[in-house]
């Protein structure tokens, strides 16, 4: 990062997040001689056993076996990354670009976002998040096959004599910290019965080392201020979860304390009060849902009522976004993070989510009905018991507060259509948020019609990380060739749209933002039986874009201002506004046109239409469905 970048993120912070930040600076120096400090540990030292044995679906416990056996024979993607490699890990190899990050460097000397130097950090933390561990650990806990738990053991004492404290690239980050000691405390749950388990946990003078390692340096280095987002509650669970499974130092009930109270308070702050994340972005919905009840299940009455109540708020604002097929809205950053794994990699997320939530806190009338066969529910279902009673009333919520309005068909192959007037993300960076100000995504029977094209990159790839984030990029208008929030970087925004819903009913929504004053974008949007009206309206004029981002599955024949769109069994209609000059781009690289991220580091072609030309009145455009 350039000088200019520190002067824009400093902007965005105020007095006493610098002051913060300041601190850290100092301590990390000081942090030097840390790896000298020892801990002092209790002379009796054991792990809570399962207050019941977890019985998970056949059909379950057979994905999971399968992917474990995948990972036994050394066989892992990340992020679109093939690794044969697994079977004794090189922690600190980027397989995409072939390079690898120094293993005896200071930490905080290593410049980890320079891929030219490190390589893709992300590749290289992902595995050390352990989280192909607990696959394993699971798969033992299912089959009783000591061969899981061996591997698990090797792996982990391997990453253990590989990454000292304080040396090398995985003592940087808070958030990879606070996940991996997730994964050990559910690592050590699901190896309970194992004969070896307490001589590689409890027994194990270094792993009792590199627990207390970790949770201080949770303690020492909370994310702050601007960046008190998904991180802070990663950190926060994995400190609560080890602080009352690895309950073994003086320091276990300060740090226990401390995490209960961070948990609850930036779960709430988090979260709009239907609950929605803050960060509308809907992967990280999922990532802190995950995070907050694998650690919440380990606290259990310890913690306030207050985060039971939001959790089980997540649970239900996820259930009443989601379409027939059980997927929710694709909207701002995803990067295929997750809080815990325990299943295969082709367990449907969602509804393993919705299953979960209701085997902890029961499902209210309006939920979906979805399949769910998943190991985690049956995992989580087995310490149910230390959910407390809640007794408050639900109602289903209206997401008006995070500025979602979800439009649905009353019969016929359901038509969903999500329209987007909420803050532009969470926080004075807006850190996951995208430029898609009165965005929309369109759905018929769970197939994409009009997409939201994903992310596909965080750091290495600035173009591909600047249109997937950018307003062309989305199912709205562009205004004089610019976004309508202004990029400061690929994770800040310093300047973003205000958006302001107008109308918001089942059927009908209109809203408005200012992000190109003094000109005002407004839209509506009405679904009438099975025909879908999208009107935009520009105060002021000018030059503009209007794009429509087709999903991966529909090809397209654009003939002037019509578009006939097919795909497999199905037909339909969109016209165009005939103001514009129509076009339809696939493909493209340079500049980036015409792709869809089915996930993070995967890109594939895909149909966008876009109409260029001034706007000199309403643009209207017609989507008849079947």
């Amino acid at each position: 990062m350039d000088l200019s970048w520190y002067l824009r993120r400093l902007s965005a912070m105020g007095p006493a997040e610098i002051v913060g930040r300041v601190g850290d600076v100092v301590r990390k120096q000081r942090w030097r001689g840390e790896p000298q400090r020892q801990p002092v540990w209790s002379a009796t030292r054991t792990f809570p056993a399962w207050p019941a044995e977890p019985e998970a679906p056949a059909t379950g416990r057979d994905r999971l076996v399968a992917a474990a056996d995948r990972l036994m024979d050394g066989h892992a993607e990340y992020f679109g990354v093939a690794r044969d490699d697994l079977v004794a890990p090189d922690w600190a190899f980027d397989p995409k670009t072939g390079r690898r990050a120094p293993g005896d460097r200071y930490s905080f000397e290593i410049p980890y976002r320079d891929e030219n130097a490190i390589g893709d950090i992300k590749q290289i933390w992902e595995p050390s998040r352990h989280q192909h561990l607990t696959v394993l650990a699971a798969a033992y806990r299912m089959t009783g096959d000591d061969r899981y738990a061996h591997r698990v053991a090797d792996q982990l004492k391997s990453w253990w004599a590989a990454n000292p404290p304080m040396r090398g690239v995985h003592w940087l980050s808070g958030i990879e910290l606070g996940i991996r000691l997730l994964s050990w405390v559910w690592a050590r749950r699901l190896l309970d019965g194992w004969s070896g388990a307490p001589g590689l946990f409890e027994d194990n003078p270094e792993a009792l080392r590199q627990i207390w390692h970790h949770q201080r340096w949770l303690a020492a280095f909370p994310s702050r201020g601007t960046s008190a987002n998904n991180h802070v509650l990663a950190e926060a669970a994995g400190q609560l979860a080890a602080s009352c499974a690895f309950d073994w130092y003086p320091e276990s009930s300060q740090w226990r304390s401390d995490a209960i109270r961070s948990l609850d308070f930036h779960l709430r702050a988090n979260t709009f009060t239907s609950g929605l994340n803050r960060e509308l972005a809907t992967e990280y919905h999922g990532l802190v849902l995950e995070l907050g009840l694998a650690a919440a299940l380990e606290a259990g009455s310890r913690l306030p009522r207050s985060t039971w109540l939001e959790l089980r708020a997540m649970c239900d604002a996820l259930a009443a976004i989601v379409d027939c097929s059980g997927r929710p809205p694709r909207q701002g950053d995803a990067d295929d993070g997750y809080g815990l794994i325990v299943d295969g990699p082709d367990t449907d997320r969602w509804h393993s989510l919705l299953a979960t939530g209701d085997a902890l806190f029961g499902r209210e009338e309006w939920w979906p009905k979805l399949p769910a066969d998943d190991v985690r529910t049956a995992l989580f279902a087995a310490l149910r018991s230390r959910v407390p009673q809640l007794d408050n009333a639900r109602q289903q919520p209206v997401f008006a507060d995070a500025g979602m309005t979800i439009l649905r068909s009353d019969n016929g192959p359901e038509i969903w259509c999500r329209c987007d007037s909420g803050p532009h993300g969470f926080l004075a960076i807006a850190a996951h948020a995208h430029a898609d100000a009165l965005s929309i995504e369109v759905r018929h029977d769970g197939v994409d019609l009009l997409a939201d094209p994903g992310t596909y990159c965080y750091h290495g790839e600035p173009e591909w990380r600047a249109y997937f984030r950018s307003t062309l990029g989305h199912n709205t208008l562009q205004l004089g060739g610019v976004d309508q929030s202004t990029s400061g970087g690929p994770f800040l925004w310093t300047r973003h749209a205000q958006s302001r819903t107008l109308a918001a009913t089942p059927a009908q929504w209109q809203a408005e933002h200012d992000g190109y004053a003094p000109a005002l974008h407004r839209r509506s949007v009405e679904l009438s039986g099975r025909t879908l009206t999208v009107v935009d309206e520009v105060t002021g004029g000018g030059s503009a874009k209007l794009a429509f981002h087709l999903g991966p599955l529909l090809d397209a024949e654009l003939d002037g201002s019509t578009a006939r769109l097919t795909w497999p069994g199905r037909t339909a209609t969109m016209e165009l506004p005939p103001q514009l000059a129509w076009t339809a781009h696939r493909g493209e690289a340079n500049p980036p046109l015409g792709w869809y991220s089915p996930g993070f580091g995967r890109r594939e072609p895909a149909t966008t239409l876009v109409g260029s030309g001034p706007v000199t009145g309403p643009l209207t455009t017609v989507l008849r469905l079947p």
